[in-house]
């Protein structure tokens, strides 16, 4: 049986942890395959809404196996917090949890050098969320960081040391101190709780599932446009966040691959700088982000909007070979009677481009818009696709047209119930 692959397309936020929850009850597991305490998975369900950073978005299903993929980086005690938190809800997670011998481990350290690299590059910083990501994918790269295998090991604490010791120097770097200590006694506290769980090598896992005919769902955190290859780099993520992404991150074949889930806003939001070329620095960006909460479910910090950008969807549904579109937070724009949307960018030169181009030119686009009629009425009571009003139906079709992907999920609101299918 296939591995469907579901992906971000914007700057991540578009919404996958709720779609990853609609869509798990059809399959047998749910995998993430990338990433780590940066990503915030937000799912509301019977009134309760939960944020998840690490565990797959799968977990409320106890039937659905979830592993926690060698592609993610993993910082104990955010784990040890987040699995509590499921615990005192009720979620019993222990028989249907996994985590992959060969995910990184995130470090006191690793959070201590991410907050002093944002503050060496000034006015230049990414905009990172200060959580270890960098530094943990750094130490991947360069072969000296720590994995949740070396846990087992009797002389990890030694090796913890001199992980700390490379990373002191790199602080000395900046004049600065690490500051760890008062940290340390909760990461090796969770790092024995950590040892208790269903550590395994989650690639043979899956590939025995795949083997026995069974359903296995991809989940991939933060967006398409933040990937560390095709993203607006610099100002983008440490791993890779496309469909591709998932072979590496789990250890499947490609030829496993059908499906491909895309799920974008149908506006645009972003966290952090970088390009942005669609942004709403006024009154109808502000009324955008109040009406879709557009905070941080990681860091609580606003999120930058903008109409939707139709240039940078083609490029990742392009880069993702995406087979359907889930289109996420309609009901934000109920109170417009007009919605904008990029179809083409003027560059510098006075190009017309349907392009996203390079990152060093986006700064210096100009968004070309079409304007479409609102729906001007509330989507949050609407429970069957077919009775949504012509002007969302009309947007959906323009879609469908520029995009040449078919729209499948149309989300109306937070709840798990309010996400319908065309």
């Amino acid at each position: 049986m296939p591995v469907d692959v579901l992906v971000g397309l914007q700057w991540g936020d578009e919404g996958k942890g709720k779609i990853v929850d609609v869509l798990a009850p059809t399959y047998d597991a749910v995998a993430r395959f990338q990433g780590g305490p940066n990503a915030g998975h937000t799912l509301t369900f019977d009134g309760l809404k939960h944020v998840l950073h690490q565990v797959p978005s799968g977990i409320f299903h106890p039937h659905i196996i979830n592993v926690v993929g060698n592609g993610v980086v993993l910082d104990p005690v955010v784990f040890r917090q987040e699995l509590q938190k499921l615990t005192d809800r009720g979620v019993d997670w222990s028989r249907n949890l996994y985590i992959s011998k060969k995910a990184q481990l995130i470090l006191p350290s690793h959070r201590a050098l991410d907050r002093l690299n944002e503050e060496a590059r000034g006015s230049t910083r990414i905009g990172s969320t200060l959580k270890g990501i960098g530094p943990t994918y750094s130490d991947k790269i360069g072969r000296v960081g720590l994995r949740v295998s070396h846990i087992l090991l009797p002389d990890f604490e030694q090796r913890y040391k001199e992980a700390v010791a490379q990373h002191a120097a790199i602080a000395g770097h900046y004049n600065k101190e690490l500051h760890i200590e008062a940290e340390e006694d909760a990461f090796f506290s969770a790092v024995e709780f950590l040892r208790t769980l269903q550590l395994t090598d989650t690639e043979f896992l899956l590939n025995d599932l795949l083997r026995q005919g069974k359903r296995v769902l991809a989940e991939g955190a933060q967006g398409s446009l933040l990937d560390i290859d095709f993203g607006t780099y610099p100002y983008v993520t440490s791993s890779s966040t496309i469909a591709a992404g998932a072979c590496t991150g789990l250890g499947i074949a490609p030829q496993h691959i059908e499906k491909v889930y895309g799920i974008t806003k149908a506006y645009c939001t972003r966290v952090g700088s970088g390009p942005f070329p669609t942004e709403l620095a006024d009154e109808v960006g502000e009324q955008i982000r109040q009406a879709g909460r557009e905070f941080g479910s990681t860091t609580g910090r606003p999120r930058r909007t903008g109409w939707i950008d139709l240039p940078a969807l083609r490029y990742a549904i392009m880069l993702n070979g995406v087979t359907e579109l889930h289109l996420m937070k309609a009901d934000v724009l109920d109170d417009f009677t007009e919605i904008r949307a990029c179809t083409h960018y003027r560059t510098a030169t006075g190009e017309v481009t349907p392009n996203l181009p390079d990152p060093g030119e986006l700064q210096s686009v100009t968004p070309e818009y079409v304007t479409l009629p609102g729906w001007a009425t509330s989507l949050t009571q609407v429970t069957d696709a077919a009775a949504f009003p012509e002007a969302l139906q009309a947007y959906l079709a323009f879609l469908e047209k520029e995009l040449q992907v078919p729209v499948r999920i149309v989300s109306v609101g937070p709840d798990r119930v309010s996400t319908l299918f065309r």
